[in-house]
């Protein structure tokens, strides 16, 4: 086939596949609206005396009587309709008309068609609540209903649902994956490493993935805090961690999360005749890129910054493959003004982050009563 009919072929393709994507968008948009007008009729008849506990098992018995073949509205549906409803109730403005509470009673009548229709308007279905200044509406249409069970059942404040149903979208997100999402309170955590991954990390899913990577502070139980306090030098006491580190990587990568493997320490790095030492480099899986971890004894500092950023761009101009992703930094020190990290990381065109170790030793004595002694680990292992 020659580039001419190759060319056009991939246009035709690409124009199938950007209709099938549109027309998938559309399919959704209009069942969640479906699904908003039904739970609104139903919500208004909660309570009734007529509408007893199986009312909704006779509903859903006789819609498949008469619409054979329909899937999707069992009895538990057409509760979680309702729920969906009472969740977002506030999407329309309280005064408009179909928001009434008083809704039609005689649906038996010639007229039920046309009064349904006013009940549940799906053509007409506008947005119109006065709580919508940051509601992601485009993101809310695309969020299968599934999903959105899962988040309304699990999460009760506005900003964190609207954080997860962004996340769907975003990264095609699947029932499974964002229940762990939820059960691990990403929504919380999202912010507690002071990072600029958000600026520097691309798309935008990469970036989460890389807050979630890291934690604020790690327990690093296997380094002897009493023999670092006895140096003098700063260097000398970053040596006595990194050796530690070593010598029981395998904790190490364990405690520092999941998917790392790590390359090296004091790993060389040079440039234009100017020689250079990581502290640690890792690989992360996850992630598809390298990570540089420098160590720090002391409290957290800026010039650190300028030091990690040097070798961030060392290791992706001579050390990164074509198909990884940016170099990650981390400064691991010994405490920081976390609000002063914050602020000046910002200026940083490299993806970093700063984080605090301390050991076990230094947790507060309720704490380390309740942690397991390591020997009984190692029996049991």
């Amino acid at each position: 086939m020659n580039q001419e009919l190759t060319t056009a072929v991939e246009a035709i393709k690409t124009a199938i596949l950007q209709s099938q994507y549109q027309a998938a968008k559309e399919t959704n948009r209009i069942q969640l609206i479906l699904y908003y007008g039904i739970g609104r009729y139903l919500s208004s008849k909660k309570g009734k005396k007529t509408w007893g506990t199986s009312v909704l098992e006779t509903i859903s018995s006789q819609l498949r009587k008469e619409l054979p073949g329909l899937r999707g509205f069992s009895a538990t549906s057409l509760k979680k309709m309702r729920l969906f409803y009472e969740n977002w109730n506030f999407l329309e403005d309280s005064n408009s008309s179909v928001m009434t509470d008083e809704l039609p009673e005689k649906l038996n009548s010639s007229d039920a068609s046309d009064e349904l229709t006013a009940i549940i308007p799906i053509a007409d279905f506008k947005l119109s609540g006065i709580n919508l200044a940051d509601f992601p509406v485009e993101d809310f249409f695309k969020v299968p209903f599934s999903h959105h069970i899962t988040i309304f059942s699990k999460v009760k404040n506005l900003q964190e649902r609207y954080y997860y149903i962004h996340r769907v979208v975003e990264e095609n997100l699947q029932v499974d994956t964002l229940e762990i999402l939820i059960k691990k309170d990403a929504y919380k955590h999202q912010k507690e490493l002071p990072n600029n991954f958000e600026r520097t990390i691309t798309p935008a899913s990469l970036a989460r993935k890389a807050v979630e990577m890291f934690k604020d502070e790690y327990l690093l139980d296997f380094i002897n805090v009493e023999e670092i306090g006895e140096r003098d030098a700063a260097d000398v006491d970053e040596r006595v961690v990194e050796n530690a580190i070593i010598h029981n990587v395998k904790n190490f990568i364990m405690t520092f999360g999941k998917d790392f493997a790590f390359v090296g320490d004091q790993y060389h790095l040079e440039a234009f005749n100017e020689e250079f030492f990581s502290d640690l480099l890792f690989f992360n899986r996850e992630l598809n890129c390298l990570v540089v971890v420098e160590l720090k004894r002391g409290e957290f500092k800026p010039a650190y910054l300028g030091q990690l950023s040097a070798y961030l761009r060392i290791v992706d101009d001579k050390i990164k493959k074509p198909h990884e992703n940016r170099t990650i930094g981390i400064v691991l020190c010994k405490s920081m003004n976390k609000q002063f990290a914050e602020y000046v990381i910002q200026d940083y065109d490299k993806p970093m982050g700063i984080t605090t170790y301390k050991s076990l030793s230094e947790m507060p004595e309720d704490m380390q009563k309740v942690l397991p002694d390591l020997n009984d680990i190692k029996k049991i292992m």
